[in-house]
């Protein structure tokens, strides 16, 4: 059972705290025992870009699972991103995971890709293409056909540390984001607001495992869900909606519909996450409802003393 916890790069990286902490932040985690320090891949405000942090983070950490919660590879030219993430997985011995994803309508997806000059029609294919061409290159390919990419002659790729490249998860949870993620990738990093849903798309995404002669524990059953630890459930509430409002410019009733949350006493957050746990969750990544890096160092000691109990109640399921 790896429990990791999300940096906030968005926060270091416009509120006046110093993004320089950042680093202090992993490796204080990674010594409280968290087994990951993931990152985000946004333009939605000013943050540490996500592949920098982890390159950072892999000369300053010796443990923890470095991984992108989600990386938008439409961001980036495809070569480059297969060089930069073999870069960072040579430096952090193997730890590397990289999470992606296609971006979301709205202000979190179509505006990206504007900036970006990538079209968003097909954008799921081209994530799948993009993930393609990367493990093409860690394999030692030099030309590759694709859809959306050709290249021929291709130089000579650095390759990562592990052989065929860092383990790559999928974020989202539609059908047929679970098909895809059963027939192809090797995590699954989702945040469903209903336990249930989690369980009901894992299946969904081993039956599809099965169906492609892959086995299913071959991926990893991963979470991200966002947590607030106070003992003053009243506190609790008020703050994780206020960290909703300034996070994402709706109220908690809204987000609570999208994501999983889960605000209130360390029992209240404990039980909530056990639920996940029950749904066959192996990683979760923990997105601290703090603003500010004082009050994200509390939460994060406050998540850090329920590890234990956690990884306590999945060693205990069949």
């Amino acid at each position: 059972m790896d429990i990791g916890v999300l940096l906030p790069t968005g926060i270091a990286a416009g509120a006046g705290d110093d993004p320089r902490e950042l680093i202090a932040f992993g490796r204080t985690a990674e010594g409280f025992g968290l087994s990951s320090l993931f990152v985000n891949d946004s333009l939605i405000s000013p943050r540490i870009e996500a592949l920098t942090m982890l390159a950072a983070l892999a000369a300053t950490t010796a443990t923890a699972t470095l991984g992108t919660g989600a990386l938008l590879p439409f961001l980036r030219r495809p070569i480059q991103a297969a060089q930069a993430l073999a870069s960072i997985d040579l430096l952090s011995g193997g730890r590397l995971a990289v999470a992606v994803g296609a971006g979301f309508p709205g202000r979190f997806g179509r505006p990206f890709y504007t900036l970006s000059e990538v079209p968003w029609q097909r954008r799921f294919a081209r994530l799948d293409e993009t993930v393609a061409l990367w493990r093409a290159l860690w394999a030692g390919a030099t030309e590759f056909h694709g859809e959306f990419f050709r290249y021929d002659d291709i130089p000579p790729a650095t390759q990562p540390f592990r052989a065929g490249g860092p383990p790559i998860w999928l974020g989202g949870a539609t059908p047929a984001a679970l098909v895809r993620t059963g027939r192809g990738y090797d995590g699954w990093l989702p945040y469903p607001p209903d336990p249930a849903d989690y369980a009901a798309g894992l299946l969904e995404i081993h039956k599809a495992a099965t169906d492609a002669g892959r086995a299913t524990g071959a991926i990893t059953p991963a979470l991200f869900v966002t947590a607030l630890i106070d003992e003053d459930e009243d506190r609790a509430g008020r703050q994780i909606e206020q960290y909703a409002t300034t996070t994402y410019g709706m109220p908690l009733t809204e987000l609570n519909k999208i994501q999983a949350v889960v605000a209130g006493s360390p029992d209240r957050v404990r039980a909530a996450v056990n639920q996940y746990i029950d749904a066959g969750a192996r990683h979760i990544v923990v997105r601290l409802g703090g603003l500010g890096l004082r009050s994200q160092h509390q939460q994060l000691e406050r998540v850090a003393s329920l590890v234990p109990a956690w990884r306590h109640h999945a060693a205990l399921l069949p």
